[in-house]
């Protein structure tokens, strides 16, 4: 007898279901893609208890006949792919004809749908048991989906807590939004509404409903072009960041895709405006070719091929730098009473992996600790609504020929760390180290691009090495060469250092030296890039004045003065920032000689 049989469709359908849908928001990124395919303006989602008992997407897209509605619950059926050609030019969000298939196969799921003509509802409970009948005439599509996971208990267990999956929920839809301004989403869970925007295609403005007041002031418009990209959105200034990579959103063709070499890039834009541990707010949409992108990678339809994708990336690296390279970047040092309430806001967005094996009664604590926070938010926005439509700060364009900052005056010094000047715009604070060791930094790296003045050590520097250090040492032999450090082998696992650049300060030659040689013995795969800013920070840190040192007057005018010629003046090599300001028009407002 024949041991290979062909699976049922219920059978299969519940396999497909296990890479289609994994958790809650799968269902939700389902069903919201299949209403902007058929052109909603309008898509509600309503959850209950997170989704896990209760989904349903509503929208006023084109919906449905009878006889499509049937089909849309077959394996592979779709209306979006005609022939194989279609594969190379994909336009539409959903293309596989894998979803509502995989998700009716682990729930109870209701259809109600109408094209203006014909009303037609359709049941299906566990992948079994279809049955239509006559709806109502308005147009549009709700799908219902019930008890998720109830036929699967081993999926359902592994499902992580409600908290974890509405904020999974939260972080999609809020991508959604932000691809899609033009569209008005609304997400509710158990009655409390978590999201709603108005769709009239402004991004900022959907920028503020889910990141609040004080993010959406401090975006900056970018756009840009090459032959094959069109790049336009929004990123922050570096003094707004996030401790994840979840507030990046890149989108390519308005679908939200996660490219972690796209990321990585975004982030080095960042080099030195912001910590290695912090990342910024972005919003950027890629317009291309559809010709020129592979979405058919993962049923997810989240993982994307560029076919240029170097074009792309110098565009991308491009437009950040440059636009960072325009604008005034000193941090606002007032404290705005917003921040707060954005915090209360904005908690849900957090990404909190929790422990999937805890009790269910924590997690049913968290859960309600959550809606009381809800409680307190509404009151919040309430207050927030009454406020007068706030624009973002202008950003203003730097048209000097070489400075970025005007001329500052020192005061005074405060805890021998931070000078105090003024000019006539207001009061500024600046941290002496962070401020000489990007002065420090730039003079740095502006050497070492020249040809290296070797000074030779008196007494050459003795350096002893584990043997797994001492050999990946001698492979970086050469890099230490070409930068000005003359090193031979001494001896078992030993080196001696005879010269040194000029730019390494002889008092300090020594300890630079040695630490230079403790990142090229980093294990792990070397990265060129880093090493020499890691080479160039270092040194500058070390050769810099430090916070509780004495600096005279001479001193802090030097600071002053050549911070300003820097090419970033804003922010030290790590990310730290070198000045903040009070402005005039702020301490006359603490003052009270400014109401407004």
């Amino acid at each position: 007898m024949s041991k290979i049989q062909v699976m049922d469709e219920v059978l299969a359908n519940k396999i497909a279901a296990g890479e289609v849908v994994e958790k809650c928001m799968n269902v939700v990124k389902e069903l919201v893609e299949n209403s902007i395919d058929a052109k909603a303006t309008e898509i509600s989602i309503k959850l209950i208890d997170s989704g896990v008992k209760e989904i349903e997407v509503t929208d006023n897209g084109i919906g449905m006949d009878e006889e499509d509605a049937k089909m849309a619950f077959l394996r592979h059926a779709t209306s979006k792919l005609k022939s194989v050609d279609d594969l190379f030019y994909i336009e539409s969000l959903g293309f596989r004809g894998e979803a509502l298939p995989s998700i009716a196969s682990v729930s109870n799921v209701t259809l109600k749908t109408s094209n203006g003509e014909i009303g037609t509802q359709v049941n299906i409970n566990g992948g079994k048991d279809l049955k239509v009948e006559r709806s109502d005439l308005q147009v549009g599509t709700r799908i219902t989906v019930r008890d998720l996971f109830y036929n699967t208990p081993v999926r359902l267990k592994y499902l992580k807590n409600l908290y974890t999956e509405l904020a999974n929920i939260v972080e999609y839809v809020n991508k959604m939004a932000l691809s899609y301004p033009e569209i008005k989403f609304t997400l509710i869970n158990n009655d409390k509404v978590l999201l709603s925007t108005d769709g009239n295609g402004d991004l900022l403005k959907v920028i503020y409903e889910i990141y609040g007041i004080s993010v959406a002031k401090k975006m900056i418009p970018v756009e840009g072009e090459n032959d094959d990209y069109y790049i336009s959105g929004y990123i922050s200034y570096p003094e707004i960041t996030k401790s994840n990579r979840n507030s990046i959103t890149t989108l390519v063709n308005g679908r939200v895709i996660k490219n972690n070499e796209l990321n990585k890039l975004i982030v080095d834009c960042y080099h030195t405006y912001i910590h290695k541990d912090r990342y910024p707010i972005i919003v950027l949409n890629i317009d291309v070719d559809p010709i020129l992108v592979d979405i058919n990678i993962h049923p997810t339809k989240m993982d994307i091929k560029f076919s240029k994708m170097d074009t792309l990336k110098e565009l991308i690296e491009n437009i950040i730098t440059k636009r960072l390279e325009e604008i005034t970047l000193i941090p606002d040092a007032s404290t705005r009473s917003l921040e707060a309430i954005n915090e209360v806001r904005h908690q849900i967005n957090l990404n909190i992996d929790e422990d999937i094996t805890e009790k269910k009664e924590e997690s049913d604590k968290k859960y309600e600790e959550m809606q009381l926070d809800f409680d307190v938010q509404e009151e919040k926005v309430e207050l927030e609504k009454k406020l007068d439509a706030i624009e973002p700060e202008e950003i203003v364009d730097v048209k000097t020929d070489y400075n970025r900052i005007k001329k500052m005056y020192p005061k005074t010094v405060l805890f021998m760390t931070y000078i105090v000047a003024e000019n006539d715009d207001g009061m500024y604070l600046i941290d002496q180290h962070a401020a000489a060791e990007r002065i420090n930094y730039e003079k740095i790296l502006k050497q070492m691009k020249e040809k290296p003045i070797l000074v030779d050590l008196l007494v050459p520097i003795k350096i002893e090495l584990r043997n797994d250090e001492f050999i990946i040492l001698k492979t970086h032999f050469d890099i230490l060469e070409q930068y000005g450090f003359t090193v031979e082998e001494f001896g078992f696992n030993s080196i001696i250092i005879r010269t040194h650049p000029s730019w390494v300060p002889d008092d300090r030659a020594e300890d630079i030296t040695r630490k230079i040689v403790d990142i090229l013995c980093d294990k792990g795969k070397f990265d060129f890039d880093q090493f020499i800013w890691r080479m160039a920070a270092t040194t500058a840190c070390r050769m810099s004045v430090m916070a509780g040192d004495y600096i005279s007057q001479e001193d802090q005018e030097w600071i002053l003065d050549n911070i300003r010629k820097c090419e970033n003046p804003f922010t030290c090599p790590h990310g730290r920032p070198t000045i903040i300001t009070y402005t005039r028009y702020e301490l006359e407002r603490l003052f009270k000689r400014q109401l407004d």
